[in-house]
């Protein structure tokens, strides 16, 4: 009987040490996932006391309308990466959507055309956005017809756009809004800024798109194994059409809310956005080798930057040192990102 007990005594020790270590393991796995969230959350509790005014309504509102374009871009940049992609004309194609948008505003508006702006924005803003869409339409052909890496087809797309902006423009802002149409880029709907809600609605549909839809599944299968993904039935090709053409759409929204925020068409706008925008979807936790990532992830590496660049204007900090920072920051995503997947 005392052997008995002792033998239940030893198994039922055994049994809480392994239900403590899986506890342990387990939440340190939880952790090692949500890093981000916790820098972030210590990033804003020093900011809170450090930096005066940055729990203001008024300033996490600025915060959520400085980062919402370039959010925008962001997520249809991770769903392009996730697929074994990259598009480094998103800058060169907000600019240049945004100078597009106020030519044929101008011109449609014209003695020769003679439409109120009440029609001639809607129209212009159509067809800006079609102009995207096929853009990205026309990379993701070039990349699968031709087998030309997009990193090479979008830098010399991003050359194409920035001298086609400055065509449209002929290297001075055209400016033919009427005031109502700063709504888009600077207006608010019940207090909250309408470019925020654009970049929700945006996150909102691109989660869903590649958390429960089959589409999004079929992207994180081309990304991860294209052969595979090939032999398992899906069209590649489409699949490599659209993210490109997405990601292109939703610069071209962007861009149409620039205008819109600073009145005017412009080719110098949004210079170095690309690099931005890949950083936050890196700092979320997409894999640059495709296949691996979440929207979600992207939202918190959008909001991160966003908060940091904000503290950093608040603290006083050197703008030189600010892009420091930044550079150095994305460099240890990459690290962090490659040692989780290393040890996984």
């Amino acid at each position: 009987m005392t052997l008995d007990r002792i033998h239940r005594q030893k198994n039922r020790d055994n049994k809480s040490e392994n239900t403590f270590n899986s506890s342990i393991s387990h939440t340190a796995n939880r952790l090692k996932h949500q890093l981000l969230e916790i820098i972030l959350l210590a990033l804003c509790i020093f900011l809170a006391f450090r930096a005066q005014g940055f729990f203001s309504t008024q300033n996490l509102f600025n915060v959520l309308r400085n980062v919402s374009m370039q959010g925008i871009i962001a997520f249809g940049m991770t769903m392009v990466i996730i697929s074994g992609e990259i598009d480094l004309s998103v800058g060169s194609a907000v600019a240049f959507a945004g100078c597009l948008t106020a030519y044929l505003t101008q011109f449609l508006t014209s003695p020769a055309v003679g439409l109120p702006h009440e029609a001639a924005i809607p129209l212009a803003i159509l067809c800006t956005l079609v102009v995207g869409y096929l853009l990205g339409i026309l990379t993701g052909l070039i990349r699968m017809r031709f087998q030309v890496p997009t990193f090479i087809t979008t830098l010399a797309l991003m050359t194409a756009l920035t001298g086609a902006a400055e065509l449209i423009t002929n290297g001075f802002p055209i400016t033919p809004f009427p005031e109502w149409y700063n709504f888009l880029g600077g207006g608010y709907v019940l207090g909250v800024p309408f470019p925020a809600l654009i970049f929700i609605a945006v996150f909102i549909i691109t989660h869903f798109l590649m958390s429960h839809a089959a589409f999004g599944r079929s992207i994180y299968a081309v990304g991860g194994n294209i052969e595979a993904a090939r032999l398992s039935g899906i069209d590649v090709k489409s699949v490599k059409r659209q993210v490109m053409a997405i990601v292109a759409f939703l610069a071209a929204l962007s861009g149409i809310m620039q205008s819109a925020e600073i009145m005017s068409g412009t080719a110098t706008t949004a210079k170095g956005w690309e690099l931005d925008i890949i950083a936050a979807v890196i700092i979320g936790g997409t894999s640059l080798t495709g296949g691996e990532g979440k929207i979600k992830g992207t939202l918190i590496g959008v909001i991160f930057l966003g908060v940091l660049v904000n503290g950093m204007t608040l603290l006083n900090i050197n703008e030189y040192w600010q892009h420091v920072v930044r550079g150095l920051l994305i460099l240890a995503a990459v690290l962090i990102n490659r040692a989780q997947h290393a040890r996984g």
